[in-house]
C-alpha cells in the first residue's frame, strides 16, 4: 500500500511522540504493543498493526538500558516492523527480522545525540553556579525533548516512505529468503523471553511458567484465557504476600509490647 500524506505526517508525529516518551514521558506508550496499534490504526490495518505490535513486544520485553550501554531502540524497532509489515503485506514475523537493524542503528544516532548534548549540561552547570538553574534547566530539557521530536520525526518520515518504496522488492523475494525472515523472527521473540526470564526468573514462580505451558502446548488452550489464568494468579500472590508482611507486621509490634520495649 501506499500511505498518504496525511499519513505520513500523522505517523512523523506518532514517531516523535513515543521517542519523547521514551526518555521524558514514560507513560510506555512508546512501546511496540501499543505503538503497533495506534501504527494499524493510521494507516489503517488495525489487525496487522496488534499482531506485529506484539510480536515485536516480545523481542524488547527484557531489553532494558544498564549504565551506559543501550539496547536496539525499541521505539524505531516496532515503529520499522510495524509499518514494514503492513506497507508491504510482509508477515510479521518476518518483518520482526528487518525491524532489529533498524532499532540497533537508531540506537546509535542516540548514543551520538547523547554524545554531542554534553557540552549543554555544561552550560546548565555553569547557569546554576551562577544562581540561574530555576531557568536553565527546564530550557535544557524542553530543548532536548525537542531535538528528540525532530530526530524520531525525521526517522519515521524515512521509514515510511522507505518503507513504500521498497514494497515491492520485498513482496518479490524468493519464498526461503522471507521463510528465513520468518523463522529469524521467531527467534529473537524466544531470546527477548529468555533475557526477561533471565531477570525475573524466580524457583517459586516456576511452577506457574510450567503450567501455562502445558495449557497452551498440549491442550491447546487460547492464550486469552491463560492470560486471564496469570492475571488471577498475579493477584492471589500479591494478596497473600500483604497478608503475610501485615501479619509479620502486627506479630513484631505485639512481642514489642509484651517485652515492654
Amino acid at each position: 500500500m501506499e500511505p498518504t500524506i496525511l499519513q505520513i505526517a500523522l505517523l512523523a508525529i506518532w514517531a516523535g511522540i513515543t521517542g519523547i516518551d521514551l526518555f521524558d514521558g514514560l507513560l510506555h506508550i512508546h512501546r511496540p504493543l501499543f505503538s503497533g496499534m495506534v501504527i494499524g490504526l493510521i494507516l489503517g490495518d488495525l489487525p496487522t498493526g496488534l499482531i506485529t505490535g506484539a510480536t515485536l513486544e516480545l523481542i524488547f520485553l527484557g531489553a532494558m538500558p544498564v549504565g551506559g550501554a543501550q539496547p536496539p531502540n525499541v521505539v524505531i524497532g516496532g515503529f520499522a516492523g510495524t509499518v514494514l509489515a503492513i506497507t508491504s503485506g510482509l508477515d510479521p514475523t518476518a518483518a520482526v527480522g528487518i525491524a532489529v537493524p533498524f532499532a540497533v542503528f537508531m540506537q546509535s544516532l542516540i548514543t551520538l545525540y547523547f554524545t554531542m548534548f554534553v557540552p549543554v549540561m555544561h552550560k546548565v552547570d555553569a547557569e546554576i553556579e551562577l544562581g540561574n538553574g530555576e531557568k536553565a534547566v527546564p530550557n535544557a530539557n524542553y530543548f532536548g525533548m525537542f531535538v528528540l521530536f525532530v530526530m524520531y520525526a525525521g526517522v519515521g518520515i524515512l521509514l515510511t516512505i522507505g518503507g513504500t518504496k521498497s514494497a515491492d522488492l520485498i513482496t518479490k523475494l524468493p519464498e526461503w529468503i522471507t521463510h528465513g525472515l520468518s523463522v529469524g523472527g521467531g527467534m529473537l521473540t524466544a531470546v527477548g523471553l529468555a533475557i526477561l526470564l533471565k531477570i525475573m526468573f524466580a524457583k517459586r514462580y516456576a511452577i506457574y511458567l510450567a503450567l501455562g505451558f502445558i495449557l497452551v502446548t498440549f491442550f491447546k488452550a487460547p492464550i486469552l484465557p491463560v492470560a486471564g489464568i496469570a492475571v488471577i494468579v498475579a493477584l492471589i500472590e500479591f494478596y497473600l504476600a500483604q497478608e503475610i508482611t501485615s501479619s509479620i507486621k502486627n506479630n513484631t509490634q505485639t512481642q514489642g509490647e509484651e517485652d515492654g520495649i
